[in-house]
Parts: C-alpha cells; sequence; structure tokens
C-alpha cells in the first residue's frame, strides 16, 4: 500500500521540487486533496513572540530561506560557511542574519539560537 501524500507548498518552484522528490519514490503517491492523504505536507508558519520588532516585520514570521540561515548558524558555522551550504553569497546570508535578529528582537547569533531553540524553530 503507497503512502498518500498531498503537497500543501505556496511557493510553485518548491512544490514542484519537493514532488519530483517524492514521485521518485515507488511507495508514495501524491494525491490532489488534503482529505485524501495519509500525511500533508505543509510551509510551517511559526509566529513569533509580541514585541516591536514583530511589530516592524512585514508578517512576523521567519521566511523559510530565515529559517535555513538560523539552524546553520545554530550548527556554529559562519557565514562564509552558511553561504556556501545554501549556495548564495555572504552578503545574502547577512541579509537573512540581520532580517533574523530584527524578526526575533534579538541583537546577536547567540540570542537567536537561544531563543530559535525555545520556540522550537532549532531542532535540539
Amino acid at each position: 500500500m503507497k503512502l498518500r501524500v498531498y503537497l500543501d507548498v505556496s511557493d510553485a518552484v518548491t512544490r514542484r521540487r519537493v514532488a519530483a522528490l517524492l514521485k521518485a519514490d515507488a511507495e508514495i503517491a501524491l494525491v490532489g486533496a488534503a482529505h485524501d492523504a495519509d500525511i500533508v505536507l505543509s510551509e510551517q508558519v511559526v509566529p513569533l513572540r509580541n514585541g516591536p520588532a514583530v511589530a516592524a516585520s512585514p508578517n512576523g514570521v521567519l521566511s523559510a530561506r530565515e529559517l535555513d540561515v538560523l539552524r546553520l548558524v545554530a550548527r556554529g558555522l559562519s557565514n562564509k560557511e552558511i553561504a556556501g551550504e545554501l549556495a548564495i553569497t555572504t552578503h545574502t546570508v547577512k541579509f537573512h542574519l540581520a532580517a533574523v535578529l530584527e524578526k526575533l528582537g534579538v541583537r546577536s547569533r547567540t540570542e537567536a539560537v537561544s531563543l530559535g531553540m525555545r520556540k522550537g524553530l532549532v531542532p535540539l
């Protein structure tokens, strides 16, 4: 019996990439409606704590790329290493990291990781 999966991902490129990965597994069938699925894969939107940083951010949540950067910071990677891992420039890493710090309302990488762990954004 195949595992029935429904993709609830708004970004078309991401949806196509994930669908291609899932279709490569003969034990997985993509379905067209969530109620027909065994598992629903969706984007996780994590609201942040209330405060001025959240009010200043566009929607009060970390983007998927900001979350990627935060998790790599938690692994102890430098900006240069993060850039290499994500195939982006160090300038872009700095941009994402600045957005993470602002949205979380913290002033350092350490504070961001600590808060991210408490909020469940960074796995232990």
